[in-house]
């Protein structure tokens, strides 16, 4: 008798798994199918190489329409820029799912498809869309829009297919499109402060004009440049405290929000550890640590932790994202790096115990009046300590909470 609930709850637990798993299911990764198939291994390179592989990922219902290396061998012929390619293979992933059997069962035989070129905005009117039209013979073309109704490439096969999740086809050649092969700006005339500006990060980008950091940040384009660029709330906010910052203090400030290498969404989501910035310099260590948590990526100095909200752009050899907070090195910062103060009795007790920053934090509002001059922003730095601290808590707690109440809900179905 007493089974009957082991198999009730072996029984739970497993429709659980089972529910978990078929919500996974969606997860593709464009590489790892096309690695099967050394075909289109230079298709495949370009896509890595451009970041669409990223972008592919982390779309559903989704068609990519994939050409062979000879196909890629006469585009790379023409000497195009990695920009210009990127553009032309983007007009290739098509916003929709076109399985084999879909294809020739198009409604009214023919459909127009919006693409992830079509999605960047960078495609004036409807040229970012492709026609799809089943043709008699069991034939299927495929024409960009902007291509004067001409379907100039034909289905060839398919490739790997998930069901309304992605589908990967083989298409006879690249599809041609004057829009998609126009030349695109070169990195080193990309207007940083203009995108910053466009995305939300207006009080950064003006602070940064008036400021000699900005050479530092041109001079490093072309060589490669990752640029952390704090929201307008959280600058405005933090404005006062910059303005009592030295001229020097200001510059490392703005440069500390920039890595002199090229850093994609997608090695940053993989990649945890310090990074320098472009106020490193000697025994001025100006770093912070990447973090990364599932698809949420954090970047924590020794005062603050911010966490990227937005991809304003993202082509080599230029990554620009959005944070939510401002980063702010020890070197400038030294809230926690102060001696404890004489004149309160628990101010030792706490530099004994590092592992309780909140009390550490309580104690310097206490006294403000022993804040380090090189710290003007001590009050907020100790604010983010606590912040950081609390979030810390929540994260362990709801983890408590859940195995508690996972194990008191087992127990339940046991008696």
């Amino acid at each position: 008798m007493q089974l009957r609930p082991l198999a009730t709850a072996g029984s739970f637990l497993l429709t659980v798994l089972l529910l978990v798993s078929g919500g996974i299911t969606h997860a593709h990764n464009i590489t790892k199918i096309l690695a099967k198939h050394p075909e289109y291994s230079t298709f495949s390179h370009y896509l890595t190489l451009t970041h669409l592989s990223s972008e592919v990922n982390r779309r559903t219902t989704i068609t990519v329409c994939a050409v062979d290396n000879a196909a890629m061998n006469e585009l790379l012929s023409k000497h195009l820029s990695i920009n210009t390619i990127k553009n032309i293979l983007s007009l290739h992933v098509l916003l929709d799912y076109f399985g084999a059997k879909k294809l020739h069962q198009i409604t009214n035989g023919t459909a127009l498809a919006a693409t992830m070129f079509q999605a960047t905005g960078t495609a004036p009117g409807s040229t970012g869309f492709v026609n799809v039209t089943d043709l008699k013979g069991g034939k299927v073309g495929f024409g960009a829009e902007n291509n004067g109704g001409t379907l100039s490439a034909y289905f060839v096969k398919s490739v790997e297919e998930i069901p309304y999740n992605i589908s990967v086809i083989q298409i006879s050649k690249v599809l041609p499109s004057d829009v998609a092969e126009a030349p695109t700006p070169s990195p080193g005339k990309q207007n940083l402060t203009a995108i910053m500006s466009k995305h939300g990060c207006k009080v950064f980008a003006e602070t940064l004009l008036a400021s000699d950091a900005e050479k530092t940040y041109m001079d490093s384009l072309d060589g490669g440049l990752t640029v952390f660029c704090p929201v307008d709330d959280a600058f405005k906010a933090f404005l006062p405290k910059y303005k009592n910052l030295t001229a020097a203090g200001k510059t490392a400030l703005l440069e500390y929000h920039g890595v002199p290498v090229y850093q994609p969404l997608a090695t940053l989501k993989s990649n945890n550890g310090l990074l320098n910035t472009l106020a490193t310099d000697g025994a001025n260590k100006y770093d912070f640590t990447v973090q990364n948590e599932g698809e949420e990526v954090t970047l924590r100095t020794k005062i603050t932790t911010a966490k990227i909200t937005d991809t304003l752009i993202d082509e080599e050899p230029l990554a620009i994202y959005a944070i939510n907070k401002v980063l702010l090195p020890k070197e400038l910062f030294k809230g926690k790096a102060l001696a404890p103060s004489p004149a309160p009795a628990p101010g030792p007790a706490a530099a004994d115990a590092p592992e309780q920053p909140k009390k550490k934090g309580k104690k310097a509002k206490a006294a403000p009046a022993d804040s380090d001059a090189d710290a003007p922003a001590d009050s907020p730095d100790n604010a983010a300590d606590e912040t950081a601290d609390d979030n810390g808590a929540v994260r362990f707690d709801g983890a408590v909470s859940f195995s508690v109440a996972a194990a008191a809900f087992l127990v339940f179905l046991l008696l």
